[in-house]
């Protein structure tokens, strides 16, 4: 066990041999800390959180009561193999989320972005890969295997199917199940999640200049009422395009998936 000089036990907390506890951080009341976890500089966990498995959690992240990291997955596959954890610096992750190690058969690894934002009770599971500046809104669920891009945000209550990818900047509305790929800047929401246009109110906040957001709402407009089946819709506003924003979202059609995609209405 390894504690820096610096950092705070509270003298309920259980910090198990081998941990490994950064500069500053702050363990507070009635948390279990397990033999394999790093915790980097000015980690704070409020009271009874649980860190657990081959968890590693960036600096100057916040962990809430009752939230339980790095326990093993939620997969009947998993046969006890070694698998990790990996959190970016300064998440905030809220009380009772749950976010599971890998798979062998998904890498072995599942992996949190920078700056993320996790409400109270979602989960994150098993080998999926999370970009930077998320935010996973209350009890939504993102399954194995997933891919969420940098600047997603997953509203209240969505489920999200395991091997989805979700784009770049993509929005989900609240209760939405989403069963398929989403476009990057994709705004999607309905009960069964529908592609229903683009996240602009997010490109505006990001300072997205005019001229691509109108590249943009082009580009949409094509892969729905254009000729031909979608993918050679795709193909083509790539031989088109001159927009990097656009570029993206073709990129993003034409590279690998094992799921079909939400396409516009």
């Amino acid at each position: 066990m390894a504690i820096a000089q610096s950092a705070t036990v509270h003298a309920s907390a259980v910090v198990e041999e081998g941990a490994v506890i950064g500069e500053g951080c702050v363990i507070g009341p009635l948390c279990v800390v397990g033999a394999h976890v790093v915790l980097k500089e000015r980690v704070e966990l409020k009271s009874h959180v649980v860190v657990t498995g081959q968890t590693e959690i960036g600096a100057d992240t916040v962990v809430f009561s009752f939230a339980v990291i790095g326990e093993v997955p939620q997969d009947l596959k998993f046969k006890g193999e070694a698998s990790r954890l990996v959190i970016g610096e300064r998440n905030r992750i809220r009380e009772h989320v749950t976010m599971n190690t890998g798979t062998e058969g998904g890498g072995g690894i599942t992996c949190v972005g920078d700056d993320g934002l996790f409400m109270a009770g979602c989960h994150i599971a098993h080998d999926a890969q999370i970009g930077n500046r998320v935010i996973v809104v209350n009890s939504a669920a993102v399954a194995g295997h997933c891919v969420i891009e940098d600047d997603v945000i997953i509203g209240g209550l969505c489920g999200i199917h395991q091997w989805v990818r979700i784009g770049h900047g993509a929005i989900i509305g609240a209760l939405s199940m989403v069963t398929n790929d989403v476009i990057p800047y994709g705004l999607v929401q309905g009960p069964r999640g529908a592609l229903d246009g683009l996240n602009l109110v997010g490109l505006k906040r990001r300072g997205v200049a005019r001229a691509d957001i109108t590249a943009l709402r082009a580009a949409f407009q094509m892969l729905a009422q254009g000729e031909g089946a979608f993918m050679e819709r795709a193909t083509r506003l790539g031989e088109e395009t001159e927009s990097a924003y656009v570029q993206e979202i073709v990129d993003f059609i034409l590279g690998d998936t094992d799921r079909s995609f939400l396409t516009p209405g």
